[in-house]
């Protein structure tokens, strides 16, 4: 910005978004003067870097707008999470299905956790079967991101939205 430009020749677009051309940075300072706005550098990576006319505080005003509503756009993935049991019922089964796959098509991760009780252990057959069914019931919206895994009494898998949205 105005006397901090360190460049010997600029590209000057005025205050009225024309171009004027390549000049040398005391000329443009002088220009930018009469029209008692500040010389602001807008693309120092060009040869030779393009400079602006403009009113300073605007400028700064209007780029934190623009990234303000880049944030506001800005989706984040949230990881949802599923607890089952290896004896679950039929209806609480597709209950917790509706559920994955509302999350799943908001765009989020779905964490399933199956945990295992006593004697339940000894039949983790049942659990990784149940798992795989869920994956293949919910392929056409979703891909495994981490395959099941038994860790100490449970077993984890974690699934996300096939399209990102």
């Amino acid at each position: 910005m105005n006397e901090t430009i360190r460049a010997d020749q600029i590209r000057l677009i005025d205050e009225n978004g024309e171009m004027q051309g390549v000049m040398s940075v005391n000329d443009a300072l002088k220009r930018a003067e009469e029209a008692g706005l500040d010389l602001v550098e807008v693309s120092p990576n060009a040869e030779p870097p393009v400079c602006k006319i403009l009113d300073y505080g605007k400028y700064k005003y209007e780029q934190q707008k623009k990234a303000a509503e880049a944030r506001k756009k800005q989706k984040t993935v949230d990881v949802k999470e599923v607890k089952i049991r290896p004896g679950i019922e039929d209806h609480d089964y597709q209950v917790k299905m509706r559920a994955a796959r509302k999350f799943l098509e908001n765009g989020d991760k779905v964490k399933v956790t199956m945990r295992f009780r006593g004697r339940e252990m000894a039949h983790q057959e049942i659990g990784f079967n149940l798992l795989n069914r869920m994956i293949e019931e919910l392929s056409d919206i979703s891909k495994v991101d981490f395959a099941p895994k038994m860790e100490g009494r449970q077993i984890i898998m974690v699934l996300s939205s096939e399209s990102q949205k």
